[in-house]
């Protein structure tokens, strides 16, 4: 994998990854596909649509259908369908949520399946290995989410053995490569100087990429961007940086403002399969009795397949119904949203007007995206 920064604009800044499936141009968003799928859609519509990436799940992959049976059919590419890159989290974030389930020692992570109850035990050496069976483009080494609110001295611990998990990962991963790439995961919870601290140590290790994870675990937003403000600019320049799991539009704009890369979260499709829409007006709830009678497109300014083809009518009647074509149609809208939102950003800091971009998008989107 290469990395190369084309433009900056402040602190924000448009790139390439180049990987042997593809280029991926940053600041990117990464559909999440938590099963090898991003729900409601063929692969095929994701890449017309204009996505480079998406991401999909090693824990939930590694459960059902099994590592092994991928592959076996060829790895994940050609079991999903999909040619482009992928990038595979560890499972750490899963495993965190599963906290009654789960016992976390040195040698690794003790955990209970949600599925069935079966017992497993994941070694980070273990998480790479799931990883490169699959065949993913970019790996992510197996860490610890600490919860918000943790003391300091729980963090400390826990950071230890994050990077601890992080070297077991990297030597694994330099033994077993082919063209794949590893990420680096910045841990330490709110603590600006423990987050300094992981760092340090894992530009040491000498990843592909770095990510910041541990974010969006409940915090305050104002504690999310305190850490991204400190911790962004002190990544590597010439590595790709990585905000993990956020993707409200509020948070994507304060941390591009602030050099990051990459992110992934299920926002766009979640809501869209419970109605709620993004637009060039705002956040729309489609189930509101006002559209009823409206035969105006979801948004005047999309040219997406639904805006082009269904009025608001049609699709509150569609939702209001339970249709499963209502899941499809939102769906393509709210991702084709996403994938034009990234790629005007990208042209506004390519002509240095990035600021003008933050400044006419976020009265819009402190009105609308953070309010049913």
């Amino acid at each position: 994998m290469k990395f190369k920064v084309i433009k900056n604009d402040g602190l924000a800044r448009t790139g390439i990854i180049e990987t042997s499936r593809g280029l991926i141009h940053t600041p990117a968003f990464m559909p999440v596909g938590t099963n090898g799928t991003v729900k409601a859609m063929t692969p095929e519509e994701i890449s017309e649509i204009g996505y480079e990436i998406i991401l999909s799940n090693t824990y939930h992959l590694y459960l059902r259908p099994g590592h092994e049976v991928i592959k076996k059919l060829g790895g994940i590419h050609d079991f999903i369908n999909w040619q482009k890159p992928i990038l595979t989290d560890s499972g750490g974030f899963q495993i965190y949520s599963l906290a009654s389930l789960r016992k976390i020692t040195s040698e690794g992570v003790e955990f209970r399946s949600h599925i069935d109850g079966s017992s497993h035990f994941i070694t980070p050496e273990g998480a790479i290995e799931i990883q490169l069976s699959l065949n993913s483009d970019i790996l992510m080494v197996l860490d610890e989410c600490v919860p918000y609110g943790a003391e300091r001295e729980y963090v400390e611990k826990s950071l230890l053995l994050t990077n601890e998990w992080a070297k077991k990962c990297r030597d694994y991963f330099e033994k077993r490569k082919r063209e794949n790439s590893l990420f680096g995961i910045i841990q330490g919870g709110f603590y600006p100087d423990l987050r300094l601290k992981a760092l340090e140590e894992l530009v040491k290790m000498d990843f592909d990429g770095y990510a910041i994870g541990g974010v969006s675990v409940g915090e305050p937003k104002k504690e999310m961007y305190e850490t991204v403000k400190n911790t962004a600019p002190a990544m590597p320049e010439d590595k790709p940086r990585y905000l993990m799991g956020v993707g409200d539009l509020l948070d994507v704009i304060y941390a591009v403002e602030h050099g990051i890369d990459m992110f992934d979260c299920v926002m766009p499709t979640r809501n869209a399969r419970n109605g709620t829409l993004f637009t060039s007006e705002g956040r729309i709830s489609i189930k509101r009795s006002e559209f009823k009678e409206d035969s105006s497109p979801l948004d005047p300014l999309c040219d997406c397949y639904t805006c082009r083809n269904y009025s608001r009518a049609f699709l509150r009647h569609l939702y209001m119904c339970r249709e499963i074509l209502s899941m499809r149609l939102n769906t393509i809208h709210n991702l084709y949203f996403y994938c034009r939102f990234f790629e005007n950003m990208r042209h506004a800091i390519e002509k240095g007007e990035f600021s003008i971009f933050k400044n006419q998008w976020i009265p819009i989107l402190e009105r609308n995206f953070n309010s049913d």
